[in-house]
């Protein structure tokens, strides 16, 4: 997690991923941690971290209870403090299948572009591709500048997947979670993570619009 605006779409992916069996490296950059605060009212601190990674994975994008209930107490989530550049992440050694940054802030993607591995989702970030891994952009800002764009370009030269948290409305969207979920599943679709977050586009049956 970076510090753009968007921690629903990080918990939404977090969540996809425990349920479909995945162990997850979570790192939570500095900046984050304010949006995280001021997003959701939830301090994210490395002493109590299970606790704090509960207490937001159990509320949907709306601020109300939700029906998680995958068990973050036992080995599938991992935590590296972002400041731990001799994290096991930080090495091409470290076995993972490879990177969602999400959501990921214009800062986080001109650091990975340039490779400046200031701290260790940067590091990870410029590990996964070196590996020639997967790495899954999902990058949250309006309008998108000059720089940035150039940026983006960087990545996909380099294999990354640039995914815009922009939400699609043909899926039958009635809640923001619907929203939230349809852009956590096109993140995990660029990974080949198995998900049922949304319904998917089968082409038009009698002339109508059929997301199944």
């Amino acid at each position: 997690m970076s510090g753009a605006s968007g921690t629903p779409y990080a918990a939404a992916v977090l969540r996809a991923l425990l349920a479909a069996g995945e162990s997850v490296d979570l790192v939570v950059s500095r900046a984050s941690r304010l949006t995280l605060l001021d997003e959701t009212g939830i301090s994210f601190r490395d002493a109590h971290w299970r606790n704090d990674l509960r207490a937001w994975l159990s509320r949907g994008a709306d601020g109300k209870p939700d029906t998680f209930t995958v068990d973050v107490d036992g080995d599938a989530v991992r935590y590296w403090p972002a400041g731990d550049l001799a994290a096991g992440p930080s090495s091409g050694s470290y076995p993972t299948k490879g990177m969602l940054i999400v959501p990921a802030s214009t800062a986080s993607v001109a650091g990975v572009a340039l490779g400046l591995s200031k701290d260790l989702l940067q590091r990870a970030a410029s590990v996964t591709l070196k590996e020639r891994r997967t790495l899954v952009v999902a990058v949250r800002e309006t309008p998108l500048g000059g720089q940035t764009l150039r940026h983006l370009v960087t990545l996909d030269d380099a294999g990354a997947t640039v995914v815009p948290a922009s939400p699609a409305f043909y899926a039958g969207a009635t809640h923001i979670q619907d929203l939230v979920d349809f852009v956590a599943g096109r993140v995990l679709d660029a990974a080949g993570v198995r998900h049922r977050l949304y319904r998917r586009w089968q082409g038009e049956l009698g002339g109508g619009d059929r997301p199944v």
